[in-house]
């Protein structure tokens, strides 16, 4: 069966919906736009597995300006998405993250980083271990030389509400959802000319966007061209810590080699592995042993109350990690006309999902961007040899 759209976007988790959205909404009813999902469920997809946070930390101001964009966006999400049905709320839980540095060379960068956030409009806060103490009492800062807080707009949010808010709009704007695996891409010079199904479905398209996740460059080997991206396997356990009383505990991300944020009555926590590298991308099978041997004696170093700890569950999703310089890549694919990418977040794209998805979207209707400027992500700068590097990548 052979079907005709103006855009087809492969890959239907937050960030192929976040485009879904915002081409329906900036380009009119008019618009055919067909989404192509391999599993609606969504269960193995990193919007699913995400820990579903939000921060402004970020060493390069663009992802600053990013994520100061999505924080407003998640804030209004109703307004955003209505009218009815739609999504009233969230359930963003302000909590600040904090990062923690453990040497000088670390504190300055800290400090560099401070500067340039405050100037883009966030509230950072330096503070040293006494301070930091006073402010976090259950843990022990005797090693930190330096750390920085988010009090404000960062936390963390509904993963799935989000992405029901972005599909459900769309849905209502006459975007098109099918469920089919990718089985090829037809190339024709410089053009996508047709986007095959593995059920034989044979879809054309003036424009085709790869939203397809740690699977980004599977897609684009079909087009005879090469992405840094890969899966990268990242296990979350969710723990019990009875002596441990904080609810209002930020997302810790701690020099010693793990993060920890609460998570209702309990904890979430994660490490990345000294073994790091690309996954198989069908292996979500956590690490258990990651909990034990790694997270638990440095979780115990930083908060005695964590003596007493039960893991209560684990799951594992997979970053779609770009090993070029750890930013995502957005933009039209050199060489190739009509196909966009928005691929390669390393573990930010959920909250990146609604800047990226308006920059997608105003690039393929108006041939430029519009409200944010996402051209420091363009691909070019993969085939220049110029790194664009994000080195607070958790």
């Amino acid at each position: 069966m052979d079907e005709q759209a103006d855009i087809a976007i492969i890959g239907g988790a937050v960030m192929g919906a976040a485009a879904a959205f915002w081409l329906s909404r900036l380009g009119g009813p008019a618009l055919r736009i067909v989404v192509i999902e391999a599993d609606p469920s969504f269960a193995r997809s990193s919007t699913a597995l995400s820990v579903a946070s939000i921060r402004q930390q970020f060493t390069n101001p663009v992802n600053v300006r990013i994520s100061r964009y999505g924080i407003d966006f998640i804030r209004n999400i109703a307004l955003e998405t209505g009218p009815e049905p739609m999504v009233p709320d969230l359930g963003f839980t302000e909590n600040g993250y904090l990062f923690l540095a453990g040497s000088e060379t670390a504190a300055q960068a800290m400090r560099n980083a401070q500067a340039m956030q405050l100037a883009e409009g966030t509230a950072t806060e330096l503070l040293g271990a006494a301070e930091l103490a006073a402010r976090f009492p259950h843990l022990d800062c005797a090693d930190v030389v330096l750390a920085s807080f988010g009090p404000r707009n960062e936390g963390w949010f509904d993963n799935m509400g989000l992405l029901a808010a972005f599909r459900g709009a769309a849905r209502r704007a006459g975007v098109r959802f099918v469920t089919g695996r990718v089985s090829g891409l037809a190339r024709d010079g410089a053009r996508i000319a047709a986007v095959h199904l593995d059920s034989g479905a044979r879809i054309t398209a003036g424009a085709v966007v790869n939203a397809a996740g740690p699977r980004a460059a599977e897609l684009m080997r079909m087009a005879h061209e090469d992405m840094p991206v890969e899966p990268r396997k990242r296990t979350v356990f969710v723990i019990d810590a009875p002596e441990v009383h904080a609810p209002r505990a930020p997302l810790m991300v701690d020099h010693l080699g793990y993060y920890l944020r609460p998570e209702g009555a309990h904890w979430i926590t994660a490490t990345v592995p000294d073994t790091d590298g690309p996954a198989d991308p069908d292996d979500f099978e956590p690490d258990w042993h990651l909990f034990e041997d790694v997270i638990w004696e440095r979780l115990y170093r930083r908060c005695p109350g964590f003596a007493a700890v039960k893991v209560l569950r684990a799951w594992a999703g997979h970053y779609a990690f770009n090993r070029f310089d750890q930013n995502a890549i957005i933009g039209r694919w050199p060489g190739l006309d009509n196909l966009f990418v928005m691929n390669g977040f390393s573990g930010h794209g959920l909250q990146q999902a609604p800047a990226v998805g308006r920059g997608i979207a105003e690039l393929i209707l108006h041939g430029g961007y519009r409200s944010l400027d996402l051209s420091d992500l363009a691909p070019e700068r993969l085939f220049a040899n110029r790194p664009v590097l994000e080195k607070a990548v958790v």
